[in-house]
Formats: C-alpha cells, sequence, structure tokens
C-alpha cells in the first residue's frame, strides 16, 4: 500500500521559514518525478514545485527564489524548505509521487493529475 505522509507544517510569521517533509512508504521515491502542490479554499489545487531524476526543476513564479525542493533517497523522504514566507502562501500543502514517462516536461508534471500518488496534506499558515 502506498503512502505519503507530510508533515512540518504550522503556524509562522511572515518572513519566517518552515521545512516540510513527505515520508514514502509502499513505493521508492528515486523512481518517480516528485512535487509539492498546495490548494486554499475554493481554489483549484496548483503545483508549487516539482522535480525529475534528471534534475530539472520547476518552481511556481510566485515561490521560486524562496523554496527550494530536495529528496532524500536513503530515507526515501522530499522535502520543501520554505523561506522568507508570506500570507499568500497560507495553504494545505500536499507531496505527490508523480508516474510519468520522461518525455513529460517538469513544468507539465506540476499540473495536479488524479493518476498521481498523493499525501493527506500539512496546513501552513502565515500569520501575524
Amino acid at each position: 500500500q502506498v503512502q505519503l505522509v507530510e508533515s512540518g507544517g504550522g503556524l509562522v510569521q511572515p518572513g519566517g521559514s518552515l521545512r516540510l517533509s513527505c515520508a514514502a512508504s509502499g513505493l521508492t521515491l528515486d523512481r518517480y518525478a516528485i512535487g509539492w502542490f498546495r490548494q486554499v479554499p475554493g481554489k483549484e489545487r496548483e503545483g508549487v514545485s516539482c522535480s525529475r531524476h534528471d534534475g530539472s526543476v520547476y518552481y511556481e513564479e510566485s515561490v521560486k527564489g524562496r523554496f527550494t525542493i530536495s529528496r532524500d533517497n536513503a530515507k526515501n523522504t522530499v522535502y520543501l524548505q520554505m523561506n522568507s514566507l508570506k500570507p499568500e502562501d497560507t495553504a494545505v500543502y500536499y507531496c505527490a509521487a508523480l508516474p510519468f514517462p520522461a518525455f513529460i516536461t517538469v513544468q507539465a508534471m506540476c499540473i495536479p493529475n488524479p493518476n498521481s500518488y498523493w499525501g493527506q496534506g500539512t496546513q501552513v499558515t502565515v500569520s501575524s
């Protein structure tokens, strides 16, 4: 059974940092492209950052220079380091393992797809 479990969310002041973790079981993450997505009530889920095996990375425009995606294959875990957080970053954050073939661009992989493996989400709230 595939499970992705996010952790590390919480309440942080504007300008602060958080590191989200996503631990996988039932699959080996180094065989997948990986991604972080977020969703606020009343809006569609959006791709925040995705990473392919070849090292290519996509960041949504508003998080460029502030967020960093990474993975630790030995721990079968994916991370999202979030710095200089803003109130508009408030959302539920989801990690996903992306079972797409290699010819799919990393940006296209960052469009939410029901065929991906999803975690349950972790709330991030940026507020003073």
